[in-house]
């Protein structure tokens, strides 16, 4: 264990007032309607005023750990996982809030509505969430719009923090036509994103999960880093493949040669999960929602594929799934990711989480306190 310090009794004091005081409110309003709450904190955080902003930088924005990676040079380990800003809309908020860098989406190349509502659930004694978003989003052209007009260039650094952008398959697109489709959203969003994650791990897409086969994910990776390379021969965009925590080992072991032969820059695992183990008994009748399913349930089974795939490969690993304090980074760490990702974490343990993974974790360090 770390000894205690100043930085550990401030991010205590952080968690303390957000889970005593905002989260109580937070998970509240709209009448409890999860959504709708979440559409509201986007908002909310993306319409700060600048001197608020400065404030919350103060506060949050330190102790960060920088690394280079993928031709990237990060402030920080640790980021906004995709889903939790899938249009852009805070894109000015998660570096003031202390992230290394933020991945938006996903989008896809035509805008779309997503599936039919509810299509979220929060689990809250089991600190999850269930979600069949469906990858509902305003396309493309709309976030390249966003970013543009936020003056957001390819390595630039205009929002404080690397800009990465998950690209994911439009539903009504015929799975033949998948590749055209990514190749679309690649090179709308090319001049603006500083990586891309290619989503074809998502549960809610009908068929999606099928890219992950061989052949399939060899066409579409093979497409789009060769695409990247003609569109910058000396610096191509890095892409990276966010992949399914529920991939058999056999299979997974097929998929990272694919993904190392085509060149990809790196892997983000995992995904939400089709598991339901885990849940308190307070959320068991719950477990029979379709989508996936994030936050503490899938802790132990995202570290184990972390640490499996970072013994089989040598991409470097975005870890993301389960990470519900910094401990759970410091496993992923030490596992063998070199950056982590947060959403569930983070709507239920808020900023005090993102200050105790800068402050307290380090790939080099052992176990950490909470």
């Amino acid at each position: 264990m770390l000894d205690s310090s100043l930085d550990e009794v401030w991010v205590r004091a952080l968690r303390a007032g957000y889970l005593g005081c905002v989260r109580p409110l937070l998970f509240t309003m709209h009448g409890g309607d999860p959504e709708k709450i979440h559409g509201q904190l986007i908002s909310t955080l993306g319409h700060l005023p600048e001197s608020l902003m400065g404030v919350v930088r103060w506060a949050l924005d330190r102790d960060k750990d920088p690394v280079e990676l993928a031709g990237i040079h990060f402030p920080g380990r640790v980021g906004v996982a995709a889903g939790l800003d899938k249009d852009g809309v805070a894109a000015a908020a998660w570096a003031p809030l202390g992230f290394g860098f933020a991945e938006l989406g996903t989008v896809t190349a035509h805008a779309q509505p997503g599936n039919p509502r509810p299509r979220l659930f929060r689990l809250i004694r089991s600190r999850a969430i269930i979600n069949r978003m469906g990858f509902n989003n305003n396309g493309a052209e709309s976030l390249a719009a966003k970013l543009a007009g936020a003056q957001v260039a390819r390595g630039n650094n205009a929002l404080g923090c690397p800009v990465g952008v998950s690209i994911g398959k439009t539903k009504r697109i015929p799975l033949e036509q998948a590749v055209p489709d990514y190749l679309f959203s690649l090179e709308t969003l090319a001049p603006y994103a500083d990586y891309l994650a290619i989503n074809v791990s998502s549960p809610n897409t009908p068929g999606l999960r099928s890219l992950q086969g061989r052949r399939q994910l060899e066409e579409l990776t093979g497409a789009l880093v060769s695409r990247a390379r003609e569109l910058d021969p000396h610096h191509p965009l890095p892409i990276f493949v966010k992949l399914a925590p529920d991939l058999p080992i056999g299979e997974l072991d097929e998929l990272l040669g694919v993904c190392e032969d085509a060149g990809v820059s790196g892997l983000v695992a995992t995904n939400t999960t089709l598991e339901r183990g885990g849940l308190a008994p307070e959320d068991q009748h719950l477990a029979v929602q379709a989508g996936g399913l994030s936050g503490a349930p899938l802790t132990a089974l995202a570290l184990q594929r972390v640490r499996w795939i970072a013994g089989h490969t040598k991409l470097p690993i975005m870890g993301v799934g389960g990470i519900m304090s910094p401990n759970d980074a410091q496993a992923m760490f030490d596992a063998g990711a070199r950056l982590v990702q947060l959403y569930t974490g983070f709507i239920f343990e808020g900023p005090a989480l993102v200050a105790g993974i800068n402050s307290l974790c380090r790939p080099d360090r052992l176990r950490v306190t909470q």
